[in-house]
């Protein structure tokens, strides 16, 4: 699920299971509140506010429950105080990871992430063990159906994008992370947006080749998504599509 692909190839996964929209919900509003917390709760002069509030608005937050993670961050409403921290590590196969955690107790989660990876045949390794493979970007997803990709590209590039690619049935637009919330402005005008977030690209990747290293590869990510504490998953395996149809059949 190498960098931006990993949204086309796992998606119709994440859309049966609804069960997850809680989880979704909570990562996103600790995001805004530790936003809110660090640079103040206005989204026009927060940049990292701002992404968050448009992940919360494309998974259909009610702005009720935004302002209320808002004002937690900014001290007018009582909250958690949360600390973020930055795992590297690998799964099974070599495969690099790098989980963006947000937690109230950091000895808790670090033995509860380190016995996951054990558990799944990885383990945590030291700050920039893999992070050296791995670059920031903006990535917003459009839905492809009716959509004109040379118009497409004139106007992602017009307003500073760096890349756009054919993923399935959808596009992946690029962007530099400074270059996000502007970007997400001028395409939400004509193009419907599913998916937008600032992600961590792999330089080089891991291919899977079968369906049991995929299966025991997407528990241990699964089960990563799934920590309360986790906010992203990042990895930098290459799953290729026929894998990814057994694996839902």
């Amino acid at each position: 699920m190498s960098g931006h692909s990993k949204w086309a190839n796992i998606k119709h996964r994440k859309a049966a299971q609804d069960s997850k929209r809680a989880k979704v919900w909570t990562k996103i509003l600790k995001e805004i509140t530790i936003s809110a917390r660090h640079g103040g709760g206005d989204p026009d002069a927060n940049p990292r506010l701002r992404t968050a509030v448009i992940a919360a608005r494309t998974s259909n937050i009610p702005n009720d429950t935004l302002q209320r993670a808002i004002k937690k961050g900014t001290g007018e409403l009582e909250g958690v105080n949360y600390e973020e921290i930055l795992y590297e590590g690998y799964g099974p196969y070599g495969i690099a990871l790098m989980l963006e955690i947000m937690t109230d107790n950091r000895q808790r989660t670090v033995a509860e992430i380190r016995h996951l990876l054990s558990k799944h045949g990885g383990n945590l390794g030291e700050s920039g063990s893999v992070a050296w493979n791995f670059t920031r970007k903006g990535n917003i997803v459009i839905d492809s159906e009716q959509v004109s990709e040379d118009d497409l590209i004139m106007k992602a590039l017009d307003a500073g994008a760096v890349d756009v690619k054919r993923e399935g049935d959808s596009f992946s637009v690029l962007c530099e992370p400074s270059d996000f919330n502007d970007l997400h402005e001028a395409l939400k005008k004509d193009f419907s947006i599913s998916h937008a977030e600032i992600e961590q690209i792999p330089g080089t990747t891991v291919k899977i080749e079968t369906v049991e290293e995929a299966t025991k590869f997407m528990k241990l990510y699964e089960m990563l998504e799934d920590h309360d504490d986790v906010q992203k998953v990042w990895d930098n395996s290459e799953i290729p599509e026929a894998v990814m149809e057994q694996l839902n059949e």
